[in-house]
C-alpha cells in the first residue's frame, strides 16, 4: 500500500499528540500501539478538524486497489482508533460516523508549534443530524442510555429552529420524496414497533400534502438497515429527496430527529430535532411534517391537513402502534395479533379515530378470501362498524373513509357510496396508496377500465416495491386484455420476490389467455406449492386443466371443492369458474348465483376467464342485480 505524504507534522487533542512524520501516537508522552493503515486514517482525520473526511477520500488513499473487502478495513481501522483513544461509536468525542458519507473529528485539534487550529465549523444541519451525539445520527445502529439532563440542553425552542441550506439550489421545488424507516435508537429491540409507528405516521402526514408524491411505508421498510447509498435508494424508488431520522423513547419522553436530503448530490435541506412528552407525539409529528413541507414549497391548503394535533393518552397510543405494526405484517398471526392491539388502545382511549380506523382495516382483511380469519358475514359488519365510528370521531381521516369504501365495495356493494368514500379518502390523503389500489378496483368492476388502470398505475408509484399492488396491476392489464405487458408485468414483480405466490398466480392466468396451458399449469402449481391450497389457486388450476384436456383433473378438483368446507364466498364464484372452463356454462351460472346468495367479491367478474359469459342473458341478469352496469 503506498504511504501517504506527510510531513512532519504534529498535532495535539486533549491528553493526545500524534506525530505524522514519526508515525506515532502518544498519550501524555507514553507510546500507544496503533498500526500503520488506521494511524494514516486518523491523520487524515487531523489535517481536516471538524470537516467531513468522506468514503471516497478514504478509499482512494489508503485503499486505492481495493473493492471487495473496503468496508470491512475500514470499519476495523475505524474501531482500532476508538479502542486506542477510549472513544466511543454511540457518544464519541473523537470521531463521529456520518451515515453512508464519512467521518470527521471532532475535538479540537491544536498543531504543534503553530497557532491553535478550533475544528471547522459543523454546518448547522450536519450538526442537527450528526454532530456529536447519538440521538442527532439518524442512521446510528446502536445507542448507549440516555442522561435526560443532557438532553434536555439539546433541546431547542419549542417552536424550533429550521436549518436552511445556503444554496439557492436547494429551495428549488421537490415533487417527490421517501422517509426511510426512522432508527430505534433505545437499544431495545422491542421498541422497533414504535420507531415503524412513528415512520408510518410520519409518511401519512407528509402523504396529506398535495402535490407531492411520498413513497408508501411497504415499499420504504425494505431499506430498514440497508447499507444502500442514498443516491441508490432514491433510484430505485425514483424520488428525488429523502427524509431520514430517528426515534428515541425514554420513559415518557420521545425525541425525534430527521432532515431532509436532496438527492443524489446528497444536499441538506433541513434538518432539525424535536421532543416531548409522548402524548404529545402527534403534535411532534405535525411540527416535522410541515417543517418539511415549508421547505420543499409545495401549497398545503386546509384540504390537505389533518384537525389539529391533539394530546394523546400514551399507552393508548402505544397499543395503536403496535396494533398498525402486527397489521402491516400482512400475516394470520398479525392479523390476529393487530385486532386484540386496536381493541386495547380503544378500551383505554375511546375517543381515538386512528384505533378504529386500524381494527376497520383488520377486519375488512380477516374477512377477505386471501386471509380467511373470520366468516365474512361477521367480519365486514364488524369492519364498517368500527369505520364509521372513526370517522364520526374525524371525519377528515383519509383511512378511516378508504375502510369504509372497501367494505361498501367488496360485500355490500353499495357503488355509489363507496365512489363518494373513495374520492373523500383520496381528497384528503393524495398519498394513501392503499386508496387508490382499492379503488381501481371499485373502478375496474364498474367497467371504468382506463380510470381503473390509471388509479392502478398512480398505487404503484407511491408504493413502487409493494409485491400486492404490482401483481394487482398484471391483474389490471390481463383485464384489459393486454396479456403481453401483463406477462412482463409479473416477470418484474417476481424478479423482486420470486417466492411470490400471487405473481405466480397472476403471470399463469395471462399465460392460460394466451393459450400456453402447460406454462400456466406450471405457474399454477407454484403458486399453490408455496401459498398452499387457496380456493382461488386451485380453481384457476382446475380451469386450465379443462382447457388443456385433461377434464378428469379438473373435474376431481372442482368436487372436491364443491364438498369441502366452505366458509368463503369468493368459493362459490371460484367453482364456477372451472365449469366455463368445461364448457358448462349452465353448472357455471349455478354457482355464481350461489356466490350471490353468500355476498361474494364481484371483482372476480372482471377476469378474462368469464368472457364465455359475457354475453348469456343470465351473466347479465346477475351483473344487474349487484347493481353492475351491463
Amino acid at each position: 500500500m503506498p504511504q501517504p505524504n506527510h510531513s512532519a507534522r504534529r498535532f495535539r487533542f486533549g491528553v493526545f499528540e500524534a506525530d505524522l512524520g514519526a508515525r506515532e501516537l502518544t498519550k501524555q508522552g507514553k507510546l500507544l500501539p496503533l498500526q500503520e493503515q488506521p494511524f494514516q486514517l486518523l491523520a487524515m482525520l487531523l489535517e481536516k478538524p471538524g470537516a467531513l473526511v468522506t468514503r471516497e477520500e478514504l478509499q482512494a488513499r489508503l485503499w486505492p486497489q481495493t473493492v471487495v473487502d473496503f468496508d470491512h478495513g475500514l470499519n476495523k481501522a475505524v474501531s482500532k482508533i476508538r479502542d486506542t483513544l477510549g472513544d466511543s461509536a454511540e457518544n464519541p468525542r473523537f470521531i463521529q460516523t456520518v451515515a453512508r458519507r464519512g467521518y470527521r473529528f471532532l475535538a479540537e485539534v491544536r498543531e504543534v508549534g503553530a497557532e491553535p487550529a478550533a475544528p471547522a465549523a459543523i454546518p448547522d444541519a450536519d450538526r442537527a443530524a450528526g454532530g456529536g451525539s447519538a440521538a442527532a445520527r439518524p442512521r446510528t445502529r446502536h445507542i448507549g442510555q440516555w442522561i435526560l439532563g443532557v438532553v434536555a440542553l439539546l433541546v431547542l425552542a419549542a417552536a424550533g429552529v429550521w436549518i436552511r441550506a445556503t444554496s439557492d439550489s436547494a429551495l428549488l421545488p421537490i415533487r417527490s420524496l421517501a422517509v426511510l424507516p426512522l432508527e430505534n435508537l433505545s437499544g431495545d429491540a422491542a421498541q422497533d414497533y414504535f420507531a415503524d409507528g412513528m415512520t408510518d405516521e410520519l409518511i401519512t402526514h407528509l402523504a396529506q400534502i398535495h402535490d407531492l408524491r411520498v413513497i408508501s411505508r411497504s415499499s420504504v421498510m425494505s431499506y430498514r438497515r440497508t447499507p444502500k447509498p442514498l443516491a441508490e435508494i432514491a433510484r430505485e424508488l425514483d424520488v428525488q429527496a429523502v427524509v431520514e431520522g430517528s426515534i428515541l423513547r425514554s420513559g415518557e419522553r420521545v425525541r425525534i430527529t430527521a432532515q431532509l436530503i436532496r438527492v443524489p448530490a446528497d444536499q441538506h435541506i433541513w434538518a432539525h430535532s424535536y421532543e416531548g412528552d409522548i402524548r404529545d407525539t402527534l403534535v411532534l409529528q405535525d411540527q416535522v411534517a410541515r417543517a418539511i413541507a415549508d421547505q420543499i414549497r409545495v401549497t398545503v391548503g386546509n384540504e390537505g391537513r389533518t384537525q389539529s394535533p391533539k394530546t394523546v393518552n400514551a399507552e393508548a397510543y402505544d397499543s395503536y402502534l403496535k396494533g398498525r405494526y402486527y397489521w402491516n405484517k400482512r400475516t394470520d398471526e398479525g392479523l390476529k395479533e393487530a385486532i386484540e392491539y386496536f381493541k386495547r388502545s380503544i378500551s383505554i382511549d375511546p375517543s381515538s379515530a386512528e384505533a378504529y380506523s386500524g381494527l376497520a382495516d383488520t377486519y375488512a382483511l380477516a374477512g377477505d378470501w386471501e386471509y380467511g380469519i373470520l366468516p365474512p358475514a361477521d367480519a365486514f359488519p364488524l369492519a364498517r362498524a368500527a369505520a364509521n365510528e372513526a370517522l364520526a370521531l374525524n371525519d377528515r381521516l383519509g383511512e378511516a373513509h378508504t375502510s369504509l369504501a372497501f367494505v361498501l365495495d367488496l360485500y355490500y356493494w353499495d357503488w355509489a357510496a363507496a365512489e363518494k368514500q373513495y374520492q373523500l379518502a383520496i381528497n384528503l390523503n393524495p398519498g394513501y396508496a392503499v386508496a387508490h389500489h382499492w379503488y381501481a378496483w371499485h373502478l375496474l368492476v364498474l367497467g371504468k377500465k382506463a380510470e381503473g388502470m390509471f388509479e392502478i398505475r398512480k398505487a404503484e408509484s407511491l408504493d413502487p416495491l409493494s409485491l400486492i399492488i404490482r401483481s394487482d396491476v398484471a391483474d389490471a392489464l390481463s383485464a384489459l386484455h393486454l396479456f403481453d405487458e401483463s406477462i412482463q408485468q409479473s416477470r418484474k414483480t417476481l424478479s423482486l420476490d420470486p417466492n411470490f405466490a400471487v405473481g405466480h398466480f397472476q403471470l399463469a392466468e395471462a399465460l392460460v389467455q394466451q393459450h400456453q396451458y402447460d406454462a400456466a399449469i406450471a405457474e399454477f402449481q407454484q403458486a399453490i406449492a408455496l401459498s398452499g391450497h387457496l380456493a382461488a389457486f386451485d380453481a384457476n388450476l382446475a380451469h386450465a386443466y379443462a382447457l388443456s384436456g385433461r377434464r378428469s383433473e379438473a373435474l376431481k378438483i372442482a368436487k372436491g371443492m364443491e364438498t369441502g368446507p366452505n366458509l368463503n364466498p369468493s368459493a362459490n364464484a371460484s367453482i364456477a369458474l372451472i365449469y366455463v372452463g368445461l364448457g358448462d356454462l349452465d353448472q357455471a351460472m349455478a354457482w355464481l348465483n350461489k356466490a350471490y346468495d353468500a355476498r361474494f367479491n364481484p371483482s372476480i367478474l372482471v377476469r378474462p376467464a368469464f368472457d364465455p359469459l359475457r354475453l348469456d342473458p343470465r351473466f347479465l341478469d346477475l351483473r344487474r342485480r349487484i347493481g353492475l352496469p351491463d
